[in-house]
């Protein structure tokens, strides 16, 4: 069974993510911010909800958790072991699997502490749903993590085949890509990006997925060994090592404090 996947738009700027099948009448979603807008798809697509995944605590992802188990009570309801989450009925760490039968669909769990402390990714299909870990040109703040949590997350996502596809939660790539220019302003393959995302968000056009292959290229947050990437580190952060993970708390800090 072929996976379909899209975006439905929440709040102002988020996206929750459903997956579906041509075949199947049932779907799943991941971080449901908001109830209502997935309920509404639901209604227009003639779809019923057969499972929810969330990658970490904050409420617009896990806002809308109460209002589809009204409406779909006993669904399963995925979500990080090490975060407390109301609804939750499958607590999941590293290593976990899971299985959505009506898609013919399988995701491992991976642990991406950072954003948050328990933060989790799901990843299967050559697709990995990030959540606020990693952003189409940037990636999450700390807030209950830490630095180096965070760091070695993104070491680690750095790692997957290339040709994996990222769905962050989040429209921020034209944003993030005015910092990334600050980092690497002749990044020739950094201001191609720029003019495609530019032409994307003036038709109203997600920009999200993207695929890691794009990332390496213009994400400075996973281009920590560059020495482009490190060099603009080194101006924001006296006697600054190339340690990869010392590199991203200068740039995170740099972000937070003059840019965001």
């Amino acid at each position: 069974m072929s996976l379909i996947i899209k975006p439905i738009r929440a709040f102002s700027d988020n996206y929750i993510w459903v997956l579906a099948a041509a075949s199947s009448d049932l779907v799943a979603v991941v971080d449901p911010g908001d109830a209502r807008p997935v309920l509404e798809w639901l209604q227009r697509s003639g779809k019923h909800l057969g499972a929810i995944m969330i990658t970490h605590f904050h409420s617009d992802h896990t806002g809308g958790i109460a209002g589809l188990l009204e409406a779909f009570p006993e669904i399963p309801v995925y979500g990080p072991a090490r975060e407390q989450i109301a609804g939750i009925t499958h607590r999941l760490s590293e290593g976990d699997e899971v299985e959505l039968g009506f898609l013919s669909a399988a995701f491992s769990v991976l642990d991406v502490p950072g954003h948050t402390a328990g933060h989790i990714a799901y990843l299967g299909h050559d697709v990995l749903f990030c959540g606020d870990t990693v952003f189409a040109a940037g990636c999450g703040r700390v807030f209950t993590g830490t630095f180096e949590q965070l760091a070695n997350s993104l070491l680690r996502i750095s790692r997957l085949p290339p040709e994996t596809r990222l769905y962050c939660a989040h429209e921020y790539t034209l944003d993030n890509i005015g910092f990334a220019k600050w980092v690497e302003a002749d990044n020739p393959a950094l201001l191609q990006r720029e003019s495609e995302v530019l032409a994307k968000a003036e038709k109203g056009i997600p920009t999200v997925p993207s695929t890691l292959a794009i990332e390496l290229e213009t994400n400075p947050f996973l281009r920590l060994t560059e020495q482009t990437v490190v060099a603009a580190a080194q101006q924001h952060m006296a006697e600054l090592s190339d340690d990869p993970v010392a590199v991203f708390t200068a740039l995170r800090q740099w972000k937070d404090r003059e840019y965001d």
